[in-house]
């Protein structure tokens, strides 16, 4: 998305009650479907191709960082000091006209939504079902959300609910991109235990855990915490009996736009569904419709590549976990169904003097340019000896099959601040057999219930920092990065064995360089 460099008049109207005070914040490689994609760079000379294929080739000198290293996303990396703020940075290299986009952005990233009718129109329309009151609810400062643990609360986790095809006409539009899957019949998309005043919400989820022993190769023992997820005090009756519930925990907004700007061909080069070079890593790319367009493209947000775009992530957070709408999803209702008639006949917060959605643009305009440029911390500590043994260890035991260190974005991306740039996000975005053991029997598009997409590790190492607990994996059941590694399984399972057969010694210094990405 081209983000607004300057505002029109009518935005403006719109947007300063928002954030006032007054209202409270080439050859080509088919994809089976309708679309084709590059199998090398277009948007390089030889020359340049050459440099990119060299500056990311995997390393095999662990005596010392890598050139550019310490600059994870390029330079747009921020080289603030680390503390709470860090994942809350604009990109570093953004003009100044753009700072002051992105800081309309985080005013409504932040914003709280209320019930309509409201005295302040420009914020009502929430829900009537929903998960939270604001985008930043979830992703609390612009980080990873967490399980309620103890007195805690769900908001930053909930359940996405979805049964298979059960006709040969559905198979085949799941086959052509035309679904994802399918909602329950009463209660959607998506499991929402809030509700506007006067509303039922859907119910509550429950998580109960099993303790499980691990023996690693030096005799310590790990417990691993095996969830059972459930929902209760159902407000709408009993769900579909094929529905499956999958657990979600916000992910950090980290460098989204420069995963964005990733060619496609250097995404999809990577992709081996088949296995064909027998070396059990079979990754497999997402393909996803564009919300507005309903162009094929390469799904590469969302813990099951189901989105392409930041711009799609933002507006599907909208309306499913606030009930907002935007041009993009324009459900008033949220994910209200036919069932739920009392939620279908509660007001919206469209206003027609502002347009037909709740968050008409520029809203959704300028939230994608916030998500787009947040960036990516500095490396830590990238020359401390036991950092490079880690990352030797890391690469050793196989985990760089998935986790591509590497790439370098689009001379043509969209915005200047993410073109051509050397980042280290660690993922290769495609999607995975991560085993049994992690699998939400949940199909998403071409991704089924064993599979999920590689999830970028930099900014890993500041997740205390930042928003104070250590949770990892899809629904946070890992409570430390141990315990993270150990849920591998499927494609992942000889990597996850090499880190459980390491010396506690070695095993640290894995954990280490980890902690300094």
């Amino acid at each position: 998305m081209n983000a607004p460099k300057t505002l029109a008049p009518k935005a403006l109207a719109f947007l300063l009650p928002l954030i006032s005070g007054a209202l409270v914040l080439t050859p080509l490689i088919a994809t089976g479907g309708d679309v084709a994609f590059p199998t090398t760079r277009t948007d390089l000379n030889p020359k340049d191709l050459k440099r990119v294929e060299t500056v990311t080739r995997p390393t095999t000198d662990f005596s010392k960082p890598e050139q550019f290293e310490l600059m994870a996303g390029g330079a747009a990396t921020t080289r603030a000091d680390v503390n709470g703020d860090s994942f809350s940075h604009f990109s570093a290299n953004i003009t100044f006209a753009e700072e002051g986009t992105f800081k309309l952005g985080n005013a409504l990233f932040t914003k709280l939504w209320v019930a309509a009718p409201s005295s302040t129109q420009a914020s009502d329309g929430l829900g009537p079902l929903f998960n939270a009151r604001a985008c930043q609810s979830c992703h609390l400062k612009d980080g990873r959300g967490h399980p309620p643990e103890g007195g805690a609360d769900a908001t930053s986790m909930f359940l996405r609910l979805a049964r298979p095809a059960r006709t040969e006409a559905e198979k085949q539009q799941v086959a052509t991109y035309q679904k994802l899957n399918f909602p329950d019949a009463v209660y959607g998309e998506q499991f929402q235990d809030l509700a506007v005043p006067g509303l039922a919400s859907e119910g509550k989820m429950q998580i109960s855990y099993e303790e499980i022993p691990v023996k690693l190769a030096d005799g310590e023992i790990v417990h691993l915490r095996k969830p059972t997820y459930s929902v209760t005090d159902l407000g709408y009756g009993p769900m579909e009996g094929d529905v499956t519930l999958s657990p979600r925990i916000a992910p950090p907004m980290l460098g989204m736009g420069l995963i964005q700007a990733i060619p496609e061909a250097d995404i999809l080069a990577r992709a081996d569904p088949d296995d064909k070079d027998g070396d059990g890593i079979s990754g497999k790319a997402a393909m996803v419709r564009d919300h507005k367009s309903g162009e094929l493209k390469l799904g590469r947000f969302g813990f099951k590549a189901q989105n392409a775009s930041v711009r799609d992530q933002s507006s599907s957070a909208f309306a499913g976990d606030l009930g907002i709408s935007t041009p993009d999803d324009p459900f008033d209702h949220g994910d209200c169904t036919k069932a739920q008639a009392a939620c279908l006949a509660m007001p919206t917060g469209v206003q027609e003097r502002l347009g037909p959605v709740e968050a008409p643009d520029p809203v959704l305009d300028l939230v994608t340019f916030y998500s787009e440029n947040l960036a990516v911390p500095q490396r830590r500590d990238m020359g401390n000896p036991e950092v490079l043994k880690g990352k030797e260890m890391f690469y050793q035991s196989g985990c760089t099959a998935c986790h591509t260190p590497k790439f370098v974005t689009r001379r043509d991306a969209g915005n200047k601040a993410q073109s051509f740039q050397l980042i280290w996000p660690y993922s290769d975005f495609l999607l995975h057999d991560m085993g049994e053991g992690l699998a939400d029997g949940q199909q998403v598009g071409v991704a089924d219930g064993n599979e999920w997409r590689t999830q970028p590790l930099w900014g890993i190492g500041l997740t205390k920092t930042v928003n104070g607990h250590t949770f990892f994996l899809h629904d946070g059941r890992a409570r430390n990065l141990t315990e993270a590694v150990l849920w591998h399984g499927g494609e992942a399972q000889k990597s996850r064995d090499a880190f459980a057969a390491l010396s506690k010694t070695d095993r640290a210094a894995l954990l280490k360089f980890l902690e300094s990405l």
